[in-house]
């Protein structure tokens, strides 16, 4: 807990990994086969924990005591709000990884403007010490690296990104390999405060976080986001709220840090560009009006255009959009940060 309030912003990290056996591939359970004790450890060192978990035959998916973790055969993301310290999960995890015999190929990390940056632990004192220490972290074999603050016309929102990959993943992307999966990841902030109360269990309530955290789904209207997901959800004491939708292959996430003054929603979710173009606009319209934020942040990672199905959603509620900065990374593709604000702001 920092001093002044809850920091809400979260920290991304994904790591992902390749096999001794190319054949083998990602049919494998790769990343899947570690055990939980090792998760643990690793989650130890960022200082959180998993407070509950589902998974399907494509990956696992925890909530822990600050935001997430997924875990596919190949790849991994760790997702932590707070004063956690997720950049000390890449030593561990890169070690635990080789002893299954698989070898770190890409990373990325991507955040927004912390609300209580003072209150940040090294390495997460600033974005030069966490690229600083990233970069001290990673093989010699990720020789594509790039780091970048992207701007906006709001002070109090940037998005930094950091990636680095080896020369097979760089060169598919300069040789503009096909992939059609985008990652969206939105930041709200100064939420309806009628909404936000739904966040927060009621006094003299004894129901448990995760009894707490289905009421809550249900009430904020969380579960309409995408109802073919399986959703994991929790409730915190006495505010805040997690949730991972698992759908086939792909994830969703949200997390609500609920207090005046300092109130934030995230949600994230996976996509194709190959689905119905309409597919996305849905989901975000519906995610965004259950918090109905006053300052909203998109960031899209794809190697195609998707950010003109951002605007198509937000637009329509009400929120313009008041900047919009592009920038290209290795492997990771374009990189399309938007910020939006209530038309009276």
């Amino acid at each position: 807990m920092a001093a002044s309030g809850f920091e809400g912003f979260e920290k991304r990290l994904e790591l992902h990994f390749f096999g001794d056996d190319p054949v083998a591939g990602v049919d494998d359970m790769g990343l899947r086969l570690l055990d939980f004790e090792s998760l643990e450890q690793i989650l130890h060192a960022v200082q959180c924990t998993v407070v509950s978990a589902v998974g399907n035959q494509f990956f696992d998916a925890y909530v822990l005591s600050e935001s997430s973790l997924f875990v596919y055969p190949n790849k991994i993301i760790i997702k932590t709000c707070g004063t956690t310290q997720l950049l000390k999960s890449i030593r561990p995890l890169i070690h635990h990884a080789a002893n299954l015999g698989l070898t770190l190929s890409g990373c990325r990390y991507t955040r927004g403007s912390f609300i209580f940056p003072s209150s940040q632990p090294f390495p997460h004192t600033s974005f030069k010490e966490e690229v600083i220490y990233i970069e001290d972290n990673l093989p010699a074999n990720l020789c594509y690296r790039k780091a970048s603050v992207m701007p906006s016309k709001l002070p109090s929102h940037s998005w930094h990104v950091f990636t680095a990959s080896d020369h097979q993943n760089a060169t598919r992307f300069y040789t503009h390999v096909p992939d059609d999966l985008y990652t969206v990841e939105v930041c709200m902030t100064e939420l309806d405060p009628v909404l936000a109360r739904k966040f927060f269990q009621r006094q003299g309530d004894e129901k448990n976080g995760d009894t707490a955290g289905k009421d809550m789904t249900q009430i904020s209207g969380i579960d309409s986001i995408n109802p073919g997901a399986i959703i994991c959800d929790f409730a915190f004491d006495p505010c805040g709220y997690s949730m991972n939708g698992i759908d086939g292959d792909r994830y969703s996430t949200i997390h609500v840090t609920p207090e005046d003054g300092y109130s934030y929603a995230s949600f994230e979710c996976v996509g194709s560009v190959y689905e119905d173009r309409d597919d996305i606009t849905k989901v975000l319209k519906k995610a965004v009006q259950v918090f109905r934020p006053a300052t909203v942040s998109v960031s899209t990672t794809c190697r195609r255009e998707v950010w003109g199905r951002v605007a198509r959603a937000l637009e329509p509620l009400g929120l313009k959009c008041r900047s919009r900065v592009v920038d290209e990374f290795p492997a990771a593709g374009s990189v399309t940060f938007q910020t939006f604000t209530t038309r009276r702001k």
